[in-house]
């Protein structure tokens, strides 16, 4: 009989926010496959649960689902869970899950944390439905994905790096600069921070960003 494979969501930041589920989950199944094992590590080690982690990250995936395919099919339940959040959501694992579902094996999602409903509820913009864009693109196809952002009506979300939303803020501004827009970064975390305004506005004061922790950046309709 086939093991099953659960996709379980963990904390973005803060520890505590995880479900009983999720931890008894993570107790009972017979392998955790994480993107990095140090990080998963910490998170194990909080709640006491000592269970195996093998690394499971995007360099690796195609080379570890044939093996991990094999140990469902002996029986045995895999956990799959991301550095914080939900997996397969711009993390590793649709590919995995392609393949259970193409052997028959049954996927279990273990819902809970991800950054991008509390970025939009924060937001304060009315939410009748959004576009997820995932992370732009860091040189090649970056200035023509803006472009498409720009002009889109409906609301986007996406993440970027502390390193580059300086340089995101000057790009938006040359191309919607009286779009409205929202800056989520360190969420659930100590240092949680949202920045509100029209991306002019914005522009004018990034000088005086703590530019650090991802961001999550929501872009308002166009009204």
């Amino acid at each position: 009989m086939n093991g099953t494979l659960y996709l379980v969501s963990t904390p973005i930041g803060n520890l505590e926010d995880i479900s009983k589920r999720a931890i008894d989950t993570l107790i009972k199944v017979d392998l955790i496959l994480c993107e990095d094992t140090r990080e998963s590590g910490k998170l194990l080690s909080h709640y006491g649960i000592k269970n195996q982690l093998t690394s499971y990250y995007s360099q690796v995936e195609d080379q570890k689902i044939p093996l991990i395919i094999n140990l469902l099919k002996e029986g045995k339940d895999i956990a799959l869970i991301s550095d914080g959040g939900t997996p397969c959501i711009s993390d590793p694992g649709s590919k995995l899950v392609r393949a259970c579902i193409e052997n028959d094996i049954k996927v279990v999602p273990i819902p809970g944390p991800n950054s991008i409903i509390p970025a939009l509820v924060l937001s304060g913009f009315e939410i009748k439905s959004f576009y997820f864009e995932g992370f732009i693109p860091q040189k090649k196809g970056r200035k023509s994905k803006l472009k498409e952002i720009a002009k889109r009506k409906e609301m986007t979300v996406f993440f970027e790096s502390p390193y580059r939303i300086s340089k995101l803020i000057e790009e938006l501004n040359e191309l919607c600069p009286n779009r409205e827009i929202t800056l989520c970064r360190e969420l659930t975390k100590k240092f949680e921070e949202v920045i509100r305004g029209k991306i002019s506005e914005i522009k004018k004061n990034i000088s005086s960003l703590k530019l650090k922790g991802e961001f999550v950046v929501v872009i308002n309709a166009i009204k």
